[in-house]
């Protein structure tokens, strides 16, 4: 079968993907030879990506963090645009993520579950009002509350935090009952997220990825190359 048959054969498609999905709207990857992960800095990023750096270097975290986890005027991809066009048309039943970037929502999709938060929502630790990334952008070296002086946190997953429950339990959903799983632009190496996978039991497992990956022999069908160029080649019908 090839890849539109799969589609065309399946009415709750899920679609599972990492930061590969976004490479293609500029915004770079974390593991790969030019990766964020492979830069030199003061601190490894994964440090200073840490709830205890957040807590106890808050300034060198903010200016990291706006350095280059913010990439505000990326647009949508291809691979962006065609997962809504299928949502639309009633295929995709959800968009199970571990980007930040909300592109899948600048897209047009509704039903995304974003596993590690999004840099649009960010929130007071102290009161729990929430700002939009503007605030964060504007507010040097770190953006205090307006109401009550708190620290605002981005609402994105730091190492060291939990995944939301919720969230959880929504990509688990969906994800156990899809009759079609698609993974792709991940290395399905961070866990718990890479984990998900397990609970698919439906008829189509379908993995794109530029490199392989560790669970390539349980796909049907494993397609090397750009997420973005291989989906545009889908009709949606």
């Amino acid at each position: 079968m090839t890849l539109q048959e799969i589609i065309d054969s399946s009415n709750k498609i899920v679609f599972f993907g990492g930061a590969g999905v976004s490479t293609e709207s500029g915004i770079p990857d974390f593991r790969s030879a030019d990766g964020l992960y492979n830069q030199k800095y003061a601190y490894p990023p994964e440090q200073i990506l840490s709830h205890t750096f957040y807590k106890t270097h808050t300034k060198e975290f903010y200016d990291f963090y706006r350095d280059k986890m913010l990439f505000l005027d990326a647009k949508p991809n291809a691979a962006h645009l065609k997962l809504a066009e299928l949502e639309k048309a009633g295929k995709l039943l959800a968009v199970v993520t571990q980007n930040i970037d909300g592109l899948h929502q600048a897209a047009g999709c509704k039903n995304v579950y974003e596993l590690h938060g999004s840099v649009h929502r960010n929130y007071c630790e102290k009161c729990r009002k929430f700002f939009g990334v503007d605030y964060v952008v504007n507010n040097t070296p770190v953006p205090q509350c307006d109401v009550c002086g708190g620290t605002v946190k981005p609402d994105v997953v730091l190492y060291e935090e939990g995944l939301d429950g919720r969230t959880i339990d929504g990509a688990v959903n969906a994800i156990a009952s899809a009759d079609c799983l698609i993974v792709a632009g991940t290395s399905l190496n961070v866990y718990p997220a890479a984990g998900f996978i397990r609970y698919f039991s439906g008829k189509h497992f379908v993995l794109i990825n530029r490199d392989p990956t560790p669970a390539d022999s349980l796909a049907d069908m494993v397609i090397h190359g750009k997420v973005g160029e291989i989906l545009s080649d889908i009709e949606v019908k």
